[in-house]
């Protein structure tokens, strides 16, 4: 019975032996990053109730959250981004695990929303491209890779474009936008 035992033992301290010297396996099998591209604007008055973006503005310093949820429906990855000075969101998803590789592919379980616009004039949400119910990603196949012989990889998927929409807008009856 002893024999046994110490063979347990012995096995076991290899097990953690070779646990705690390859981690650098486990870190390649993550995969590469992942990031979400979408631009963000002021629909123009002249557009409001159309998903036209003809004229918007570019809304700077916005808020826009990216939420994953898995196959059971659970939020597992949650974070709100700030637009650069161009309206631009490029969200890094650091942190982002998928349980399961093609259920809980960014593809599938994740969604960017509108969250806050620092435009006083225009800070309504609207539902351009689904900025309101949760606008999903597409693959636009761009990939960015790190220089200087760095491994570094990251896959960019694209949402949007999202819009506020402008608090005052007079409406004209004389011409009606479906």
């Amino acid at each position: 019975m002893a024999y046994i035992i110490r063979n347990l033992v012995v096995l076991s301290t290899l097990f953690l032996i070779l646990a705690i010297t390859t981690p650098s396996i486990e870190a390649k099998e993550e995969g590469p990053e992942v990031v979400v591209e979408a631009m963000v604007y002021c629909q123009s008055c002249d557009h409001i109730g159309t998903w036209s973006l003809s004229e918007a503005k570019a809304v700077g310093s916005a808020k826009v959250s990216v939420t994953c949820k898995n196959q059971k429906g659970q939020v597992f990855y949650y974070k709100v981004f700030d637009t650069d000075k161009n309206g631009y969101l490029y969200a890094q998803l650091g942190g982002f695990k998928m349980q399961h590789y093609i259920l809980d592919h960014p593809l599938h379980s994740c969604y960017v929303k509108l969250v806050w616009s620092p435009l006083e004039s225009c800070g309504l949400l609207s539902n351009v491209n689904y900025g309101l119910s949760g606008a999903r990603l597409r693959y636009e196949n761009k990939r960015l890779h790190g220089g200087g012989g760095s491994n570094h990889e990251a896959v960019i998927y694209a949402a949007g474009p999202l819009a506020f929409r402008p608090n005052d807008c007079l409406h004209d009856t004389t011409h009606h936008h479906g």
